[in-house]
């Protein structure tokens, strides 16, 4: 296996291509419990007919955990809409389609997405009145079982050659209310400082599917803090505002 060949560096975790794998190595101090959750849920999400990349084993690598998937040859839904912006609405459009396709999947074994965002809240740095506040919030939404990616943004789609769209990077990925992975992809459009694209999307995804806007706005607060644990200091602050600030009811 070899390591020479880095694709992108995250946060406590490096991804390398290797041929026809692509090699996700952890930091040695990454809780090895979460990364076999991670392989597991992503192998669970393999079962639906989405066309995601297949894991091909989990193992230790220089002391280290990694998780080894198929390569998918193809640009990222990110880079079409840089290199060709005048297909802007077309590929945004597609890209609402997508999520509608992976939030009409259910997965009954995933990790429910209320707990992980009930443990998310109790980890930040907000006071006790807030996280009460947010919790209870949570704990009124409704109860959903769709496949909820997490992270679902153009840099984690790949186009392949033959067109097929190739959905990665599931280390997200619950089962829940559809509403708040909508709320995560919007900001993680503003938190790129790309608000038309992020106001965009929100207004097709709401008539595509027939959802109320305020259904999705009332996740805001709940996702911005759940998702502020994690990150850099200028981020985590943006996402904090949307708590401080942002009142829906």
């Amino acid at each position: 296996m070899k390591l020479d060949k880095i694709i992108a560096v995250r946060t406590a975790k490096t991804i390398y291509r290797d041929a026809d794998k692509v090699i996700k190595l952890f930091n040695s101090d990454y809780s090895k419990a979460d990364i076999l959750n991670e392989a597991l849920n992503q192998a669970r999400v393999e079962a639906t007919d989405l066309a995601i990349p297949r894991i091909l084993e989990v193992t230790k690598v220089q002391d280290k955990w990694a998780i080894v998937t198929e390569f998918i040859e193809g640009k990222t839904l990110a880079q079409l809409l840089r290199d060709e912006p005048e297909k802007s609405a077309e590929y945004l459009d597609f890209f609402v389609e997508l999520q509608m396709q992976v939030h009409s999947k259910r997965v009954a074994l995933l990790n429910k997405l209320k707990d992980k965002m009930h443990r998310k809240i109790s980890e930040t740095t907000l006071d006790a009145t807030t996280r009460y506040d947010l919790h209870t919030r949570l704990e009124g939404m409704q109860e959903h079982q769709s496949v909820c990616h997490g992270d679902f943004n153009p840099s984690n789609i790949i186009i392949a050659p033959d067109k097929t769209p190739y959905i990665i990077d599931w280390a997200h990925v619950t089962q829940g209310n559809a509403g708040a992975d909508v709320a995560r992809s919007y900001l993680l459009f503003w938190l790129q400082g790309d608000f038309d694209t992020a106001d965009k999307y929100l207004d097709l995804y709401c008539k595509k599917s027939d959802t109320a806007k305020q259904t999705i706005q009332q996740w805001m607060p709940i996702v911005a803090a759940s998702q502020s644990v994690k990150g850099k200091e200028k981020e985590r602050e943006f996402l904090l505002s949307w708590v401080n600030v942002v009142d829906f009811y």
